[in-house]
């Protein structure tokens, strides 16, 4: 039996320091000439159009594609610089899991993130984990998390070539959207209260299991297998 780990991005793999929203700030000013703040609009957990749309609700900007491609364009430009901040980093334990996944044949991994494609390749890129993700859902494949997860584990037997069994399948996230949209493909999730969720409030929306952090290695392996 093969284990498939579909990982969150932000605040599980890595914090940004806050790249992501600047980013989006930069985009908005010279792609639409709006200047504003953004920190009342929830991130966490969300996908880059919803994120998009609750922009353009609050600065009445009309909902059309051109505005969207628009906006995004910006904020992928902007993407580098934001992230060359030193609070941007890889979370404790990360890489070291990650490699050693990879070297395992019994083990798949993707991506199950809010971010857009171009998004989640520049922000791993950037600390040089993208390699790491052959396939992956996203937020080109829609604007709530719950519809995304269906496309990563499609795109992951389709990778793979073989079907993995519900109970082989880890969502691995942040938030209590992570757990949401695992249970939506029937998977089992590993809850980390790695981004702007504690053990509590991880715990209470029922993970399979929840760590405060990735850096205990053996923990995590002795948790999914």
């Amino acid at each position: 039996m093969k284990t498939l780990f579909l990982w969150d991005i932000d605040g599980t793999l890595i914090a940004s320091g806050g790249a992501g929203m600047l980013a989006l700030q930069t985009g908005l000013r010279h792609a639409l000439g709006i200047e504003g703040a953004l920190d009342d609009i929830d991130f966490a957990g969300r996908t880059d159009r919803w994120i998009v749309r609750r922009i353009f609700d609050k600065f009445r900007v009309p909902h059309n594609e051109e505005n969207f491609t628009r906006l995004i364009d910006g904020y992928i430009a902007a993407l580098p610089a934001a992230l060359a901040n030193p609070r941007a980093r890889v979370l404790p334990g990360v890489r070291e899991i990650l490699a050693a996944a990879a070297a395992r044949d019994d083990v798949a991994q993707g991506l199950l993130t809010g971010n857009l494609r171009r998004g989640a390749q520049t922000k791993l890129g950037h600390h040089g984990l993208w390699e790491f993700f052959p396939f992956g859902g996203f937020a080109d494949d829609g604007e709530l998390r719950n519809d995304i997860s269906p496309h990563a584990l499609r795109r992951a037997h389709e990778h793979a070539r073989i079907t993995f069994a519900p109970e082989c399948v880890w969502v691995i996230g942040d938030t209590p959207h992570d757990i949401e949209c695992g249970r939506v493909i029937g998977a089992r999730t590993l809850a980390v209260a790695t981004g702007s969720h504690t053990v509590a409030q991880l715990v209470h929306h029922q993970p399979d299991a929840v760590l405060p952090d990735l850096a205990d290695t053996a923990a995590f392996w002795k948790i999914v297998g």
